[in-house]
């Protein structure tokens, strides 16, 4: 059993940046891929960024294109949400996904991390 524990989260002016992470412990293997989503109020959980694990290739959003930067730490298990120009809109909560099992389907997720941004 893995478990994900998203953080960073929080207020910011539109425009500011926040830093998200998100820790897998436990029973943990290297993950095949690790994603962000975010789901805002009365919306669906959309996609936000992708991470390839082993090679670090990325995948984004078009939304979020240019402004967020996924990354990660192998030696930590750890992976990163860096949003810059942070927009209204991008207000929602943030979850962190692994896939462990299967590359193309997440399997493990957290609990979420709450990010609003004023206008």
């Amino acid at each position: 059993q893995v478990q994900l524990v998203e953080s960073g989260g929080g207020l910011v002016q539109a425009g500011g940046s926040l830093r998200l992470s998100c820790a897998a412990s436990g029973r943990t293997r290297s993950a095949l891929a690790m994603g962000w989503f975010r789901q805002a109020p009365g919306k669906e959980r959309e996609f936000v960024a992708r991470i390839n694990w082993s090679v670090g290739s990325t995948a984004y959003a078009d939304s979020v294109k240019g402004r967020f930067t996924i990354t990660r730490d192998n030696a930590k298990n750890t992976v990163y949400l860096q949003m810059n120009s942070l927009k209204p809109e991008d207000t929602g909560v943030y979850y962190c996904a692994g896939a462990f099992v299967v590359y193309t389907r997440y399997d493990s997720w957290g609990q979420g991390t709450q990010v609003t941004v004023s206008s």
